[in-house]
């Protein structure tokens, strides 16, 4: 049996008829920015999440540093601050950071479910310390009353990196602010890049929209110094079709998950543990973890299941950020947690189009697996 690592066939069997439709009515309308659809979607996301407003945006790298730039235009924090990252989490999150002109502190996760080690908070804070910016990793939310608690305390922002969560019960609860990224393998994911800020807190969305937008709330008046991201019509009509449908779609990941992690008996191969609200993680990606990370990747793809790694080099240890530590544009000290997870980490195929009889056979060739 052939498993692919994720496969869009479901997209197209759903929904084939109705994107057709829906890019036939963007060609029609001969509005490709800023129009109808994406003020539908923006209006729908908010209120699927349970916010009073959404912003559209280019991607969710975008996403990320505009809702930074947005707190620190509304005088919230300044330039230099420091913002809590988890140590384990794709670049971009770091990335944006230091395209806010913040610096970076990372932080171990914790090794069970990989997502930041809440204990750890009090010692990485600093007196430049301003924010923390969690990251959702895999779809499983950190446990927000823990941060939230925490940042109320020291008096700190707290926002979400929410590129992977698509749907997660509590995402975006009780946080300043969060950020997705509608790249189309993601939960919800477009036909194309995507992203969007979502918030409660109405001043800083229109911030997020300005900056977006040229710095621009009128035509030719620029407030801000703004870049180009703006969310278009066929993505944003493309998002609206499929929005529908993103709970019965992590309903059927979190059926997938509960077997792997039920199943899955090989002592070679640790599994995340499923939480204690299931709705809490929406298994964007299953990892497993093994010492023997390449050989068990090789194993599983002769047998025709398709792997990948996310993410093989953590942030601290990529070459974009030599220096940064001396010249004080990142912060962290021993992160042993984080390199082992990325030396150790194998994500196994996971999507609403797998069949019962992939699961079984995926399940079953990580237990025949030895060294």
């Amino acid at each position: 049996m052939n498993v692919p690592f994720y496969s869009l066939d479901y997209v197209n069997r759903a929904l084939g008829d109705a994107l057709r439709e829906s890019f036939s009515d963007v060609l029609d309308s001969k509005w490709f920015i800023r129009g109808n659809r994406c003020r539908e979607f923006e209006e729908a996301f908010a209120s699927y999440c349970g916010k009073k407003a959404c912003v559209g945006v280019g991607n969710g790298l975008d996403a990320l540093t505009l809702m930074l730039r947005a707190s620190i235009q509304l005088g919230r924090m300044q330039q230099g601050d420091e913002v809590i990252v988890p140590a384990n989490t794709f670049v971009a999150t770091v990335l944006a950071v230091r395209a806010a002109g913040l610096v970076p502190v990372l932080v171990e996760p914790n090794p069970e479910t990989c997502v930041l080690d809440t204990s750890r908070l009090a010692d990485a804070c600093s007196a430049k310390t301003r924010a923390i910016l969690v990251v959702h990793l895999y779809g499983r939310l950190t446990d927000m009353p823990a941060v939230c608690e925490f940042a109320k305390a020291k008096g700190l922002l707290v926002f979400e990196d929410a590129a992977q969560a698509h749907g997660a019960s509590g995402v975006s609860y009780s946080s300043n602010a969060a950020a997705y990224s509608f790249y189309p393998t993601k939960n919800l994911g477009a036909m194309g890049d995507g992203g969007a800020v979502v918030t409660d807190d109405l001043e800083l969305a229109q911030v997020v929209r300005s900056l977006g937008n040229y710095g621009s709330v009128e035509k030719y008046v620029n407030q801000y110094v703004g870049v180009n991201s703006r969310l278009d019509e066929v993505q944003a009509a493309v998002l609206l079709a499929k929005l529908p449908h993103l709970d019965s779609w992590n309903a059927r990941r979190q059926q997938i998950a509960a077997r792997c992690c039920a199943e899955i008996k090989n002592p070679l191969v640790r599994v995340t543990p499923v939480p204690a609200n299931p709705k809490s993680h929406v298994w964007h990606v299953f990892p497993v973890f093994c010492e023997t990370r390449d050989d068990l990747q090789k194993f599983l793809k002769d047998r025709g299941v398709e792997t990948l790694i996310h993410y093989p080099i953590p942030p601290h240890l990529q070459e974009a950020f030599n220096g940064a530590l001396s010249r004080g544009e990142l912060r962290h000290g021993s992160l042993p947690i984080a390199e082992k997870l990325a030396k150790t980490e194998l994500s196994i195929p996971m999507g609403p189009s797998m069949t019962d009889d992939q699961v079984s056979y995926v399940i079953e060739s990580i237990n025949a697996y030895a060294r």
